[in-house]
């Protein structure tokens, strides 16, 4: 005699099953919520930073090290991120200053840091990035400071000279630039809005598809979304949450000529905000130095770092613009000050150096 096949559950048992599930998530959520404002008030007491990026990212690691799957550790990652920002905000919102308006890579990479629910102040340019982030008008700032296809954002690198914050972590985001507009084609189109980077990591696409379209560069491709909304003949090249965001047909995609266009975002606050996070074993240290104008004063620059064993990751390099040839050198390095050989390197590169800044060690970006 056969065993009876047990009936399989139906959508309507199953989603039942799952409104209970969410219950149950959302009773959890809130008694951690709960916690976490007690955590603010202690905080609030002891006078301690609301905010530690090392803090958030040893939860995640843990909580992705004992997942039993079947949700993936990226995904695990991701909610978590949102809970412990969601949480974040009762003890004390955050706020972020980033590049606007709404929809710019810069806000996505702060996203992805500080997670939803942070205070984001939107700034016409990374010049005022800067300004709010040393003023204490917003607590953070996000600037971009790399592009895998087009190099150093130079403006960052110059603020960073002249303003007293230091870097904290860093986020490196996969750049898509779309094209946008009114229209869902790209029939009729006179002008091209969006920021110079994005217009030069295009140009194969541009000249090929639109060859006799004006490249207008403005503040940042969201601004260019936003423009792009005001006359049916101009278009932008800005992200799919740009598009959302202003209500924009997409009608090209991913034309940047790089299919591998990343841009490397730093995270920046003042010293007191949050001071120089503890090493993870996967760090960076940037660094400012100039050196006196002799001959052979740049490769003794790097003789530190070799006598040491310390790798140096970037070396580039800007003009001091005082009329006489001499430069600034940016440098990131391997490893945290808190090492022994890194902390050799250091001391005896600031010896040579006429002038020496520490940007900041952080952990280093998947």
């Amino acid at each position: 005699m056969t065993t009876p096949t047990p009936a399989l559950p139906t959508l309507p048992e199953l989603r039942i099953q799952i409104d209970a599930i969410d219950q149950q998530l959302l009773t959890l959520l809130n008694s951690r919520a709960l916690v976490a404002e007690k955590v603010g008030d202690v905080k609030k007491r002891e006078g301690t930073a609301f905010f530690r990026p090392d803090r958030v990212a040893q939860v995640i690691e843990k909580i992705q090290l004992t997942n039993p799957g079947p949700l993936k550790g990226p995904h695990v990652a991701a909610i978590w991120r949102e809970i412990m920002s969601a949480c974040l905000a009762l003890e004390a919102p955050q706020r972020v200053a980033v590049l606007g308006p709404a929809g710019t890579f810069c806000e996505q990479a702060a996203i992805e840091f500080f997670g939803g629910a942070a205070d984001l102040i939107y700034c016409a340019n990374f010049d005022e990035v800067f300004h709010a982030t040393a003023a204490g008008s917003a607590q953070y700032g996000v600037v971009g400071v790399e592009n895998s296809t087009e190099g150093m954002v130079t403006r960052s690198l110059d603020l960073f000279l002249h303003t007293p914050t230091h870097v904290i972590g860093e986020v490196t985001l996969l750049i898509r630039h779309n094209l946008l507009r009114l229209e869902n084609s790209v029939e009729g189109i006179e002008a091209v809005l969006a920021h110079p980077l994005a217009l030069a990591q295009c140009q194969a696409w541009l000249s090929k598809h639109l060859p006799h379209a004006e490249r207008r560069p403005v503040s940042s491709n969201a601004e260019g979304a936003r423009l792009a909304t005001t006359n049916p003949a101009w278009a932008g090249l800005a992200s799919e949450r740009a598009a959302t965001q202003f209500g924009l047909h997409i009608a090209a995609h991913a034309i940047q000529d790089e299919a591998y266009n990343r841009t490397r975002f730093a995270i920046i606050c003042l010293p007191q905000t949050v001071e120089t996070p503890p090493p993870t074993g996967r760090d960076c240290t940037s660094l400012i130095v100039s050196v006196p104008n002799r001959p052979g004063a740049v490769h003794d620059l790097l003789v530190p770092l070799k006598t040491h064993g310390v790798s140096m990751t970037r070396f580039e390099s800007r003009p001091a613009r005082t009329g006489q040839w001499e430069y600034y050198f940016y440098i990131d390095v391997q490893g945290h000050p808190s090492q022994p050989h890194v902390a050799a390197a250091l001391a005896d590169l600031q010896k040579l150096s006429a002038f020496y800044k520490l940007l900041g060690s952080y952990p280093v970006a998947e």
